[in-house]
């Protein structure tokens, strides 16, 4: 029995001292990469809202914070407000409609937000022009409506973003499973400059993800299956210095509490990405029910350095912004006044 104890604790001295071999290995001082730090703001500069409790059918616009700006989510203004305030990318949401246009509205229906009932891609872009975006909001049970009124017509079109930003850079959510839509926004993103598409980033569900993938193969893109693979291959094998093909030409997103266990975090690691053209965000914390949030405060940002070389997923840039040294665009003008504040 000694014997037996002895080989096991043997072996497990070896796995042991064997990991700190590969962790020195991979440590992030063996590369010196550097970067500006990318600010990604999730639906521009959007209002935000306690997550304790949320479901799938959760009206979150019925319980939002006290509003500190009057910023709608996923409208042309909320987007150069988070420009404005430094971010590198904007988020946000697409859906079809039925006189073929791509609105911009992150809701699978618009019965929350709006004074409309239905399904959002069962409407009309003409129709959804008409609604009031902000009708719905609320931060008080229902008592006040601070954005009622002052939401019609602010959905825009996907082309009315492009169009509007034809520099930017933008991350496009497809919000459904329906494989039919990659068809769509292929044929749409077809028609821009090759070097327009390369600003663009798509993710969304696994099936229409997979499809634009084989009609646009140069495109960035990404969804929960590839993110999965990525993620657990360069767990499995990244120690080695190779590079899983799912990492390749896509993004990451790493929850804030995970990124510890990353092989070469950060400098390696964001080195190796982007050697495979791959950007990397950190994300809020994933939580018991797998929900990650976003670097919302100062004290969530704080934990990242003010030179940190990769990105950042924030649903309020504008508490953020600061400690990444960003100064807001339009108080670099002499007499300049921030419209986000």
């Amino acid at each position: 029995m000694r014997g037996f104890l002895r080989w096991v604790a043997l072996a497990v001295g070896a796995l042991f001292l064997l990991f700190l071999a590969l962790a020195g290995l991979n440590a992030s001082f063996w590369s010196a990469y550097t970067a500006p730090t990318m600010l990604l703001a999730h639906r521009g500069l959007a209002q935000t809202y306690p997550r304790e409790g949320l479901t799938s059918e959760t009206c979150t616009a019925t319980r939002i914070h006290a509003p500190e700006h009057p910023y709608l989510e996923n409208t042309i203004a909320s987007m150069r407000a988070a420009f404005a305030l430094g971010a590198g990318i904007v988020e946000f949401d697409v859906h079809p409609t039925t006189d073929g246009a791509f609105a911009v509205f992150h809701d699978w229906t618009i019965d929350c937000r709006t004074q409309g009932k239905g399904v959002t891609r069962e409407q009309a872009m003409a129709y959804l022009k008409t609604l009031d975006i902000g009708y719905g909001y609320t931060a008080d049970g229902g008592k006040t409506h601070p954005f009622r009124g002052k939401g019609v017509g602010l959905m825009p079109t996907l082309d009315e973003v492009l169009a509007t930003f034809p520099t930017r850079r933008f991350l496009i959510h497809i919000k459904s499973n329906d494989p039919a839509e990659a068809n769509l926004l292929a044929a749409r993103l077809k028609q821009l400059p090759p070097e327009r598409v390369s600003g663009l980033i798509v993710y969304g569900g696994d099936r229409p993800i997979e499809r634009l993938r084989r009609l646009m193969p140069a495109m960035r893109l990404m969804s929960k299956a590839s993110l999965f693979q990525c993620g657990t291959r360069y767990i499995a094998y990244g120690w080695t210095g190779a590079i899983p093909d799912s990492c390749r030409n896509t993004i990451a997103l790493i929850p804030a509490n995970v990124v510890p266990f990353v092989w070469g975090w950060p400098n390696l690691f964001l080195e190796c990405m982007a050697s495979a053209g791959t950007p990397v965000f950190v994300t809020g914390p994933f939580d018991r029910r797998n929900i990650a949030t976003g670097i919302d405060d100062l004290a969530a940002a704080r934990q990242f350095p003010f030179d940190f070389p990769g990105g950042i997923w924030t649903n309020r840039i504008d508490r953020i912004a600061p400690h990444f040294g960003r100064q807001p665009a339009c108080a670099r003008e002499p007499g300049g006044a921030c419209e986000a504040h």
